[in-house]
């Protein structure tokens, strides 16, 4: 029954919000990502969810949750509580969403994209992903050498902050396993990502735009200096998601959404083939490349609001992740220096990554896309292009997202290893 009562709040919480957005002004210019973040936020922070025993936090070991049979197996044993299966079923439920919307999402947010006009940004694009990784092993090395004496066994910090940043959770979990990384050290690391992640995304849908457009150039499709203009509607989404209800708009749109299940299937289907490690990279290579091919049908890329719906998984996704965030154990004093170095890490890439991209002259949109498709991972470009108001970039941001998942770990293994070297 819990599982029931955490999925209608996570799939009808997002529908209030963007209700009240519709109808308060003010609620409206905060933006529905926000508040999507602060009741997520609120929802697993406050004393709702169980907060876990250390055994059974222990026993996680980088998995989200434990699978029931062996959670079972734990609990007659003794080794775990009632309490902690409660929050093993939590967890399991909020896993389930995730891989639920992102999926879906993705090809609805692709299917209304003018894909030959987008194209044109991926060399730019490409160019800002090196700039990326090299201010990302800069900003890591650094950290490294700063907190090396204080962090345990820095090194493998390093390795999973650049698996993380490059390829989001899921290189995270497989370098904790490859690196033999404490379960305390990589839940910290994560849960201060999360938060250090949140605030980079504040920044990147509020202010940023404006104040990088000051040193950069502006965006029109090559990064050459002109004032960026509005490219689509659906920059408003998703606070004018309620339109969709429209009985010219709902028939079309139920089509588009069986079509984006179909794909999913289809992606699922196709990372079963696959080693475990990488079915994650290839449910979102097929689902990504199926979604653009599918947007290049005129019939099907005419269907209005299928932004508006993809956006809103995003909104039950960006729910769903907050919740997650434990927000009462990591201001504790013996962790700081690892919350400073994952400070240092992100925001460090990031500053790096501005100066370089001034030097060569790439635009602020393509920047800050860049740096959110990898700090962030994909399912945030659509967020921050909808912020930015050009949804030509979400193919870029999802493309470079991609080439992060698929390098993320080698590149972390490698960094990892030559620092302990040193």
């Amino acid at each position: 029954m819990a599982t029931v009562y955490l999925i209608l709040f996570f799939f009808l919480a997002p529908l209030l919000i963007l209700y009240i957005c519709h109808i308060s002004k003010t609620m409206k210019k905060i933006g529905a990502v926000v508040w999507a973040y602060i009741v997520g936020l609120i929802l697993g922070n406050t004393g709702i969810f169980p907060q876990g025993s250390k055994a059974f936090h222990k026993l996680l070991a980088g998995q989200t949750y434990l699978p029931k049979e062996k959670a079972l197996e734990y609990l007659d044993q003794g080794t775990i509580t009632s309490s902690d299966m409660l929050l093993n079923q939590i967890h399991s439920t909020q896993d389930l969403v995730m891989t639920i919307v992102i999926p879906l999402s993705i090809p609805l947010l692709l299917f209304s994209l003018d894909i030959r006009n987008s194209l044109k940004t991926l060399k730019s694009g490409f160019l800002s992903l090196a700039i990326a990784i090299f201010s990302l092993l800069i900003s890591v090395a650094i950290g490294h050498f700063l907190f090396h004496d204080n962090i345990p066994e820095s090194w493998k910090v390093s390795g999973m902050m650049v698996g993380l940043y490059t390829g989001g959770t899921p290189n995270l979990a497989a370098l904790a396993t490859a690196l033999d990384v404490q379960p305390n050290i990589f839940i910290l690391t994560h849960t201060y990502d999360l938060i250090v992640g949140v605030l980079l995304l504040f920044f990147f849908i509020s202010i940023a735009q404006k104040l990088l457009n000051k040193i950069l150039p502006h965006f029109n499709g090559k990064g050459s200096h002109k004032e960026p203009i509005e490219v689509f509607k659906e920059s408003e989404a998703p606070n004018n998601l309620l339109d969709l209800f429209r009985k010219s708009t709902i028939l079309p749109l139920a089509g588009a959404l069986v079509i984006a299940i179909v794909i999913f299937g289809i992606g699922g289907g196709l990372s079963l083939l696959v080693p475990k490690e990488f079915q994650m990279l290839t449910v979102i290579l097929t689902i990504t490349t199926l979604g653009i091919i599918v947007s290049l049908i005129p019939g099907i890329n005419k269907i209005e609001k299928t932004f508006e719906l993809g956006m809103y998984f995003i909104l039950v996704f960006c729910a769903t992740v907050a919740s997650m965030a434990n927000l009462h154990t990591i201001f504790q004093i013996e962790f700081l220096n690892l919350f400073l170095y994952v400070l240092i890490a992100v925001f460090g890439s990031m500053i790096i990554h501005i100066i370089l991209s001034a030097i060569f002259k790439i635009d602020t949109d393509t920047t800050i896309i860049t740096i959110t498709a990898l700090s962030t991972s994909p399912p945030f470009v659509p967020v921050v292009a909808g912020a930015l108001k050009n949804k030509n970039i979400i193919i870029m941001g999802i493309t470079i997202g991609v080439i992060g998942y698929a390098i993320g770990n080698y590149i972390g293994i490698f960094t990892a290893y030559f620092l302990k070297g040193l």
